[in-house]
């Protein structure tokens, strides 16, 4: 289905405010665990993962935009998780680094060029993508990894 650049900035700011007061309710202490009895990250960590997430894609988004294609690597997210010291930081700091990030790339997104849509992506070694499936994809993949940190 086709959406907006501003139907895309939209939903990203909606699940901002939608998750926002459920990440705040989460104490130092929560944040300080695994969401789950699965091994992985805490839930600390797994927030600054999609941190990580935003900066990335921040700069793929700009390009694509900018350029009309995208080509560059993958990340390694075990070892940005790691070296961002996410599990040491205070949980607040984590929090509005998160939203700031995704409502400024909300922002972004509502004003790429409707005919940058189809821009060709390529990470890494993955098939190409257009513009538009990269940025509904991060969305949805924020949304997964926030259900693990609710």
């Amino acid at each position: 289905m086709q959406h907006s650049a501003q139907e895309i900035g939209e939903r990203l700011k909606d699940a901002v405010e939608y998750n926002l007061p459920r990440l705040l309710a989460i104490s130092e202490e929560e944040a300080n665990l695994r969401a789950s009895s699965d091994p992985g990250w805490s839930r600390k960590q797994e927030l600054g993962h999609l941190i990580d997430s935003a900066t990335n894609n921040r700069v793929r988004f700009v390009v694509a935009g900018l350029t009309g294609k995208y080509a560059g690597p993958t990340y390694d997210g075990d070892g940005w998780v790691d070296l961002g010291g996410y599990s040491h930081a205070p949980w607040i700091d984590l929090i509005e680094l998160w939203e700031r990030l995704n409502r400024s790339l909300a922002l972004l997104i509502e004003r790429i060029p409707e005919n940058r849509l189809a821009a060709p992506c390529i990470l890494g070694d993955h098939e190409e993508v257009t513009l538009q499936f990269l940025m509904e994809d991060y969305i949805s993949h924020m949304e997964n990894h926030l259900s693990h940190v609710l």
